[in-house]
């Protein structure tokens, strides 16, 4: 392998593109006027944050009214949650899924206990939601639905058209966490009924701390942050706008790339998938795998530990991520696949690889040869794992 270095944790955060970094560059020296401004200044910045809104428009086939800028995924929940709610102050239920993201699972959490009912859906062992469940939860009472379109953990998709248009039909506003969608699948608001769509610019090559909320023309919104006339009054304060730049330059990539994304990356994941399961002496994938993004894979190694595995991938240059996470010194495994009721045996030992366009076939071939040597290596120093390897030998 050498010295490179190799990065398959691209669902977490994603290498800024050449390209938007060169974008930007300008809005930090020569054009840093301030958009609102009357004067030279501010006018020959504010027709740059116009093409951005149409870059990201684009992305969506959406209408750049309907694009609000914001710092990231986490806002761009926040306020659609609480934009919406706000705007319909005699409705107090809530319709979430078990695997939503924290930005939108936290806070129903705590909308759960300031007076509003919070429904979860359910998820099977694919991860995919039960649609008469939906059905049969929505009542009068019903303000929001939000469901994720693609699970950050195990990449699936869901099916959000169908939501959708079952939401609508009960009158109640649709909330759509895109966040891991965005640039990797084709996203359509022209045929998909979705009110409110979050996106994050850091997951598609674009800088971290810009986001971006879709509201559709006629939807009831009450802005989450307030001062300024910004953003048409849905969101104040001054525009941060060499992020915007870049934020619309990666939309604009993301676009040109999408084929890419479904052909050429999905072909990498695929191949890693399929070795690993195939190689491993006890491995298998979590998740609808008809159903889910291009670049991702959450693969569980059978009573090994997941924190383990990624600390010897890193040591061998390697940066992936697991369904595992350590908070206040003790392992809480993924509630997303605590929900799917993966057994505790796998649930530990999970490890996601998500990959960009910037990944390559010797980045796979490095992964899996480090790869099934460290699961060896682990399983002769696990006593459960010991004897899979020796059942193996």
């Amino acid at each position: 392998m050498g010295t490179k270095n190799i990065y398959t944790d691209n669902n977490a955060t994603t290498m800024v593109a050449p390209e938007v970094v060169e974008e930007m560059q300008p809005f930090f020296s020569d054009l840093y006027g301030n958009p609102s401004s009357m004067h030279l200044f501010g006018g020959q910045v504010k027709k740059f944050i116009d093409r951005a809104r149409e870059q990201a428009a684009s992305l969506i086939n959406a209408d750049p009214s309907e694009i609000v800028f914001t710092s990231c995924g986490t806002e761009s929940d926040n306020a659609a949650i609480r934009g919406v709610l706000s705007a319909h102050p005699d409705k107090k239920h809530i319709i979430t899924t078990r695997v939503e993201h924290p930005a939108v699972k936290n806070v129903c959490q705590y909308l759960s206990k300031n007076g509003y009912r919070v429904t979860e859906l359910s998820v099977d062992s694919r991860g995919q939601i039960d649609m008469d469940e939906l059905t049969e939860k929505m009542d009068k009472d019903t303000v929001l639905v939000s469901i994720m379109w693609a699970n950050n953990e195990t990449g699936v998709i869901f099916p959000v058209d169908d939501i959708a248009k079952i939401v609508k039909s009960r009158g109640a506003v649709f909330h759509c966490d895109a966040v891991q969608a965005t640039g990797k699948v084709s996203i359509d608001m022209n045929k998909t009924p979705v009110d409110l769509l979050s996106i994050s610019g850091h997951k598609f090559h674009a800088p971290k701390g810009i986001g971006a909320l879709y509201i559709r023309k006629g939807t009831h919104f009450v802005p989450f942050i307030m001062g300024g006339h910004q953003e048409e009054g849905r969101r104040a304060g001054t525009e941060n706008v060499p992020y915007i730049v870049g934020f619309g330059r990666a939309c604009e990539i993301a676009l040109k790339h999408l084929s890419i994304e479904n052909i050429r990356v999905k072909t990498l994941r695929d191949r890693l998938e399929k070795e690993l399961v195939e190689k491993a002496i006890e491995a298998s994938v979590n998740g609808d795998t008809q159903n889910r993004l291009p670049n991702t894979t959450n693969i569980s190694f059978k009573y090994i530990e997941g924190e383990s595995i990624l600390m010897l991938l890193s040591e061998a240059g390697i940066a992936a991520s697991s369904g595992s996470a350590c908070t206040s010194g003790s392992l809480e495994p993924s509630h997303v696949l605590r929900a799917m009721g993966v057994p505790f045996t796998r649930v530990h030992g999970s490890v996601r690889f998500s990959l960009s366009r910037y990944n390559t076939e010797d980045d796979v071939d490095c992964i899996i040869e480090k790869m099934l040597h460290i699961e060896k290596q682990l399983r002769e120093i696990s006593p459960f794992g010991r004897e899979e390897l020796y059942a193996a030998q």
